[in-house]
């Protein structure tokens, strides 16, 4: 029935595409390459709807304007402080436990810390549990405070994301 429904909805669509844009010649090569690219995009569809990626996608486009708006107030930060005759840094090495433990969520949160202006991933103990990391603006040596927006931010968005 599934396939049915596809080809119905991929000749409809070649059909629809055709009749919206004129200026597309209306070769049979021309039409069976739309018809093609029609059909794959429902299957694309059809074997992603069950799957958890598909319905996790707005978790995934959530962590990605989180860390845009990461990288926006990080830049804006390190890029005042370079302009600026004051030095702003405050650097410390801080020990963020982990409550990630795969390697795709290790690999994620140590990524997203390191492409962070201002932060570096430096290294994970041997347990796998601890995770030190290089900040340039800890704040009268708040390390808890950066533990925390770590923990609160990153680590929880890859963890509603993985688990």
């Amino acid at each position: 029935m599934l396939i049915i429904v596809n080809v119905l909805l991929t000749i409809l669509m070649t059909w629809f595409t055709m009749a919206i844009y004129p200026e597309i010649p209306s070769s049979g090569f021309i039409t069976l390459l739309i018809f093609l690219g029609w059909n794959f995009i429902f299957w694309l569809i059809l074997f992603f709807y069950d799957k958890k990626a598909f319905h996790k996608s707005r978790k995934i486009g959530g962590l990605i304007i989180f860390y845009l708006k990461e990288l926006l107030l990080a830049s804006v930060k390190v890029a005042y402080d370079v302009i600026t005759p004051k030095d702003h840094m405050e650097p410390a090495i801080i020990a963020v436990p982990l409550e990630v433990n795969t390697d795709l969520e290790i690999t994620l949160l140590a990524n997203f810390i390191t492409l962070t202006p201002g932060t570096l991933s430096i290294d994970i103990s041997e347990d796998r549990k601890t995770l030190y990391i290089h900040e340039v603006y800890v704040k009268g040596k708040d390390k808890e405070r950066v533990r925390r927006l770590i923990k609160e931010g990153f680590e929880k968005k890859i963890l509603n994301i993985t688990r």
